[in-house]
Formats: structure tokens, sequence, C-alpha cells
């Protein structure tokens, strides 16, 4: 199995050392955005209620672990505390003080309601750097809804434009506005961080799910701009582009994406149509986009006499994008994704190995480690609260110590 813990250029640090960031966030966008910045290095305190977040008990279970909960706590301590107590609030202010990042996922206004409104935040650490994932932002009419990852995915335009010609719309398998709010969010809290550097203040840092969504419509929201009209879900086919997609061989099915002029000549010269862009019916791309059903049968013509594996390694060859459709189970497999480390053992004591997956960004002198796995419930409560007792009254670590 990968090793978890990748070599580091000596005397280097990772690049969020001495950054504490105080989690009140469950489930999944939250989390995965704290997940990201335990991974460059912070110090992540998880901040749960005495039954802990959710997700501990969802997914499957293996010795009584939740490998979903432990995929998206890795690097984080977990302290138990009761935000509806006193002494709870009264701990977690000062936590605040000791921290230069604070995250939630709370509907806005929640954490005001808790005791914490911006300008106690700010009195607690000047310079503290807050963030919080939601479902739609803190403006609008839609504030007070709540929100989950399928009702982004259909407010956000996302599934209008997914699946097939006719068929119904369809939603992305992952919880994919979750992932992007929370990809967004620790983006924005670095970027905070670098600010803080240069301005010498904290700011507020803001995702939300639908926004997050709809900012990735790419070339699909640039051409309903233009045009005003709707796109046609269009499947496997590229909505711009033709041909390109899934096309049939001998043995199954393989993703072709000849997306220029220069590539798809190569691509024909290949398979054996190298005059077919002269053809006057598909000598250019709106012409082939327009008969991309009759296109796509030549091409499947020509390659079912052959296999998979030939095709795939004389497209490439030619320097056209080519690949199969692989299982989960192919692609944790595949020797590429393997070469790249992106599955990933943690060991958990008293669990065992957990596999998951690994860490697609890629610094050369400081690289992403494992450093814990995720924490069993308030396992580092005493301990940091015995910090808290030991600091001095007037205890914060203004600016952090980076």
């Amino acid at each position: 199995m990968e090793r978890i813990i990748p070599d580091i250029a000596e005397g280097a640090r990772p690049p969020l050392h001495g950054v504490r960031v105080i989690d009140l966030t469950r489930v999944l966008s939250g989390p995965f955005c704290t997940m990201l910045l335990g991974d460059m290095g912070a110090d992540v305190i998880k901040i749960e209620p005495a039954k802990g977040d959710p997700i501990r008990e969802q997914g499957a279970m293996k010795d009584g672990l939740s490998w979903y909960y432990a995929a998206f706590n890795r690097n984080k301590k977990s302290v138990v505390l009761d935000l509806y107590t006193v002494e709870g609030r009264d701990a977690l202010a000062k936590l605040i003080q000791t921290a230069d990042v604070v995250v939630d996922n709370f509907r806005p206004g929640v954490m005001a309601k808790m005791g914490f409104p911006p300008e106690r935040l700010k009195a607690l650490k000047p310079d503290l750097v807050t963030a919080n994932v939601n479902g739609y932002g803190s403006s609008g009419p839609y504030v007070d809804r709540p929100a989950f990852d399928f009702i982004a995915q259909a407010m956000s335009g996302l599934m209008s434009v997914n699946g097939a010609e006719g068929a119904e719309p369809m939603r992305v398998a992952q919880p994919i506005t979750d992932l992007l709010a929370g990809l967004y969010c620790a983006f924005g809290i670095v970027s905070a961080l670098r600010a803080r550097d240069i301005n010498n203040a904290g700011q507020h840092v803001e995702t939300a799910m639908v926004n997050s969504a709809v900012s990735m419509m790419a070339y699909l929201a640039s051409e309903f701009f233009v045009t005003g009209r709707e796109p046609v879900r269009t499947g496997n086919d590229h909505p711009l582009v033709a041909p390109y997609g899934l096309f049939k061989t001998a043995d199954g099915e393989i993703a072709v994406a000849p997306s220029n002029d220069v590539i798809l000549k190569r691509f024909l010269d290949v398979i054996g149509l190298p005059d077919l862009m002269a053809d006057p019916r598909y000598d250019t791309n709106d012409k082939r986009f327009a008969l991309r059903r009759e296109l796509n049968t030549l091409i499947n013509a020509r390659l079912v006499h052959d296999t998979q594996d030939a095709w795939i390694a004389r497209i490439n060859a030619a320097g056209v994008p080519c690949g199969r459709v692989q299982s989960m189970a192919e692609a944790f497999a595949d020797p590429q994704l393997r070469a790249q480390e992106m599955v990933i053992e943690i060991d958990h004591p008293g669990h065992g190995a957990v596999t998951m997956l690994g860490f697609p960004v890629k610094l050369s002198q400081t690289p992403c480690q494992a450093r814990l796995p995720a924490p069993a419930l308030g396992a580092h409560t005493e301990e940091i609260l015995a910090e808290l007792e030991a600091a001095p009254a007037s205890a914060g670590r203004a600016g952090g110590s980076r």
C-alpha cells in the first residue's frame, strides 16, 4: 500500500503549520473543508456535541468505525462541548481566542443565536478569519431555507443539463455541491489568511452550495448568455463538439475526446477515416454536430473490428485523449492512480488500517500528510481544555504562530 507520510524537504514545515482551526462543522461540506486544511498542516480542533457528528453513525461500519467519517475527518482532534450550556460556550470562547480560523456550516445567523455574533468573534480575536458554508448564501429570499446537495443540484441548473436528450434531468452521483462548497471555502480561508499577512486584519469567508455549483456551469453558461437558449441534454456526447463521447469496440466502449480539428484529424486517421473531414457533409464542427448520430455510427463501424485495449493504445499514441469507462474497482487498481498515491491507508488505533482517498494536490517541498487518523469522539477534550486552563487569562495567539 502507498506510503501516507511523504518525504518533506529538510527544515520545511507544512504550509498551514501554526494555523489553528476551530471546526464547528458536521456531515460533509464543512468537514471536507477542514480536512483539506488539516491535510495542509493546520491544527484542526473539531467541536462535537455529546452524540458526535451524525456521520459517525452513517455509511458502512467496520469494527464500529464509519469509514465515511474516517475519510473526512483525518488530521483533526475531537473536543466534546455542550454549547447549550454556559460552560460549553465559555470554553468555546477561550478556544476561539487561541485560534486563527473558525469554520461552521450552520445556516446564516445560527452562530449569532448561539452567542457568537460577528462583533463578539472580532472582540475575542481581532484578526480572526471566520468562515461559513451554507446552502444559498447570507442574502436573498432563500437564506432561511434548509439545504441539501440534491436540492442544490436541482436549484443551480446542474441537473437540468445532465442526462440523455429527452430523458429526465439527472443528478451527479457524488454530493458534488457539498464538496465544491467545501473546496471553495478552504480556498477562501487560505486566501483570507494570506490577506491577513498583508493587511493585519481578519475577515469573513462565505461559500454556498448553490453558488458553487453555478460557478461550474462553464461554457454551458456562456452559450446560454450569448443565445438565450437552454442547453439540450446530450448525455455522453459533448454539447458543443462532435464527434466526442463513447464509442463501441469489439469488447466494450471507449471514451474518446477529439476536442479540436487537429486532434480529430489524428483520430480519424488512426481509425481509417482519413478523408471524412474533407467530405462536405462533415467539413465543419457545426455540420458534424448536427449529424453526430450518423457520424458516431460510422466511427463505431470501424472500432468494432478491434478491442478496447488495442484502440486505446493506438489512439493515445496518436495524441488523442482516450480511455475506458472504469468501475471503482478498476479505477482504484489502475497503475496510474496507484502511482499518484490516490489510495492510501491510515492506521486507526483499535480499528486497524482504513483505506481512503489520497491527496489530489501535490506540493513538491511540503506535501500533504496523513498525520492523524479521524479522532474518537472527545479523544482530545481533556488535553485541549487543560491547555486552556493552563494558559493566562488573556491568552490569545495574535496573528497565529505561522
